[in-house]
This record gives structure tokens, sequence and C-alpha cells, in this order.
């Protein structure tokens, strides 16, 4: 687990300040969705989140509709991010108050694996200078097969096999 960031507001407070410039507030439920999405640093998709949101005794009022909208706010405010598609759904991290990382991601079984490579940002630093490209940041996202799907199938021997 990568460590976190030093930040001048929570979460909450940036969010609010997001909505205030689209003249929105900080519904209830919205306010309940942010703590859920910021309660711990886990990968999850939208329905991943309902279904989280589900079991809370405080978020009854919470639509599906809700949800998939205010995800969608909180991208846009930069406090989540998308990280990848896994079976067509989408699936977010936090992108505030966490540090840049990149991705190994498992096309068999859909595993993300966090990293962070120093090399790796050094040499897109690099890059970018020689071309005079002003760097923001970077998102690198791995593709391949993950340690646990390499490993052989365990095969059960039959009776017959045993004789």
């Amino acid at each position: 687990m990568l460590g976190s960031v030093e930040v001048s507001a929570t979460p909450k407070e940036k969010f609010r300040e997001f909505l205030a410039t689209k003249k929105m507030r900080l519904t209830p439920e919205r306010e309940i969705i942010i703590e859920e999405v910021f309660s711990d640093h886990e990968h999850f998709d939208a329905e991943e989140m309902v279904n989280r949101l589900s079991r809370r005794k405080d978020s009854k009022r919470v639509s599906r509709s809700t949800v998939y909208r205010t995800l969608s706010q909180l991208e846009e405010a930069g406090l989540l991010r998308r990280v990848a598609r896994n079976n067509d759904r989408e699936i977010y991290e936090h992108d505030y108050g966490y540090p840049q990382h990149d991705h190994l991601i498992c096309k068999k079984c859909g595993s993300l694996e966090e990293f962070h490579n120093e090399q790796i940002s050094e040499l897109i630093k690099q890059i970018a200078e020689q071309n005079t490209f002003l760097l923001e940041g970077h998102r690198l996202e791995v593709y391949g097969i993950c340690r646990q799907c390499l490993k052989p199938p365990v095969r059960r021997h039959r009776r017959l096999d045993m004789v």
C-alpha cells in the first residue's frame, strides 16, 4: 500500500467547493457517498459502491442513479479517477490525497496491483523535456497475467487414475 499525500482540505470540503462552482449543494445523499468512497482506498466499481451503501443504515435513501451521478461528479472534481475497465465496468480509485502511482492489471481475473517506480517517473520527465512538453502527471496501466492466474491448475486425481 502506498502512503498518502498531505492535502489542504478534506475530500468532502473539496467536493463542496466543486459543487458550489456548479451552483449545486452537498446533499445528505452525496455526503454519505463521499464518506463511503473515502472510507478506505480500495478499487471499486459503481455497483460495488451501491452494494456497500446498501449495508449502511443511514443510506436507505441513496438511489443507484445518485451513486452513478455522484461518482461522475467526483471524477470531474478530481477526487476520483477511472483506472480500468473490468468486464465492461469502470473501476474507480482515489485521486485526491494519494501519491502518483501506476497499475498492473490482470487480463484474466481483473486484479489491479499498484506500484510506484521512480525510474519510470524520471524517464517520463526526460521524454517530456526532450519534446518541450509541460508534464502535469502520468498514468501507466500495464496489462498482462498476474502471478495467481499463471499458476497451473491443481489437478485432482480421479479414482480411476489411482488404480
